[in-house]
């Protein structure tokens, strides 16, 4: 697995937050659909901040964000972690990505959920390593 120091450092306007889902993601599905499309959105992700692991980074000078969440309902039999972006000046987006996938019957077998999350969060970081050249 790559060390963090062979990352290049993400930009600094970009600050990570994951003690709870920013209330924008749901400001910004709301304005692209309606309430109960957006509650049924990712499984209820945006609607019940209750599935962990997250990661998210928000860029206060764009009113920017970025999230790593589940996105397959719990009982599902494979699981999978969602790149979202919020870009600048509005809107709501899912980053496709490579699947970030594990299978909750199989714990041990890899990838695992925590291999499946980091997996995610590195893709996402490259994201926003690319993100400032366009914005």
């Amino acid at each position: 697995m790559p060390h963090w120091k062979d990352h290049p450092p993400l930009p600094a306007t970009w600050q990570r937050s994951d003690a709870g889902i920013l209330p924008l993601w749901w400001d910004r599905l709301c304005s692209q659909t309606s309430q109960q499309s957006a509650a049924l959105f990712a499984a209820g992700l945006f609607t019940e901040d209750r599935r962990r692991p997250i990661a998210q980074w928000y860029n206060a000078a764009t009113d920017s964000a970025l999230l790593v969440a589940p996105e397959s309902s719990p009982e599902w039999p494979v699981q999978r972690f969602g790149i979202f972006y919020a870009p600048p000046g509005g809107g709501f987006t899912q980053v496709h990505s490579a699947p970030h996938e594990w299978h909750p019957r199989e714990p041990r077998k890899s990838p695992t959920e925590r291999e499946a999350f980091q997996a995610a969060v590195a893709e996402a970081e490259r994201f926003l390593q690319v993100e400032m050249y366009f914005v």
